[in-house]
């Protein structure tokens, strides 16, 4: 599941918009432009950050560190500005995009996917190679030495995340937030069984992927 963060000048206000973001199948959690945003950008891994009135943003600070992060990170940012402010903005706003008051969540859920979306396309060249297994992004096909294995949606969605991050470790928790959402009740046991499922459709005595990181987690092999 897309997680979001957004920077909010009242968090009360927005309360409503991140609980339609959630409905519409994006995460959302909401914090005060001057309460620790590095800190919830590291802890709360977010996709994509959403700041109100980004060039009103009363403390300066926060508009540059959301610059920071995004430089950092790779995060789309997308403004979020109250219609009656929109003579204020300077023509050269500094993020991807830009959404106006009254917030509707799904024309946000769209602008955040087609964001995600053209990031991806970048990065992967809509295709992930790993030693005879292709992940082609477009399609959401996966092939093993050209033979193509059939997997789940949960399936699919997790080897797409370990395949694209070679050698990064991920928790078991990390996992369940980002594939099964941090709404989801399920216990840990849930990641082991779809690694072993998925190990059991792609690996064979001559093709290794998912390395199990010991009381940790797992990663996809590095080389």
């Amino acid at each position: 599941m897309i997680r979001s963060l957004i920077i909010a000048l009242e968090i009360e206000k927005m309360a409503g918009l991140a609980n339609n973001l959630t409905r519409n199948g994006v995460a959302c959690s909401v914090i005060s432009h001057n309460n620790g945003v590095r800190e919830a950008v590291i802890s709360q891994h977010p996709d994509i950050i959403l700041p109100e009135t980004y060039e009103q943003l009363p403390n300066s600070q926060t508009r540059e560190m959301i610059k920071m992060l995004k430089k950092e990170r790779q995060l789309p940012v997308i403004a979020l500005v109250p219609r009656e402010m929109l003579n204020t903005i300077d023509g050269h706003l500094d993020t991807d995009d830009f959404i106006t008051s009254p917030y509707d969540a799904k024309e946000l859920v769209l602008r955040i996917n087609r964001l995600l979306y053209k990031g991806k396309s970048k990065d992967s060249d809509e295709v992930i190679k790993r030693d005879g297994l292709m992940i082609d992004l477009v399609r959401c096909e996966v092939t093993v030495e050209g033979v193509v294995v059939e997997l789940t949606f949960k399936e699919y969605e997790l080897l797409r995340l370990l395949a694209g991050h070679p050698g990064r470790v991920y928790t078991r928790e990390t996992l369940l937030d980002k594939i099964w959402g941090y709404d989801y009740y399920g216990g840990d046991r849930t990641v082991d069984v779809h690694v072993r499922r998925l190990r059991s459709k792609i690996e064979d005595s001559n093709h290794t992927f998912i390395e199990t990181v010991r009381n940790i987690g797992y990663r996809f092999k590095a080389k």
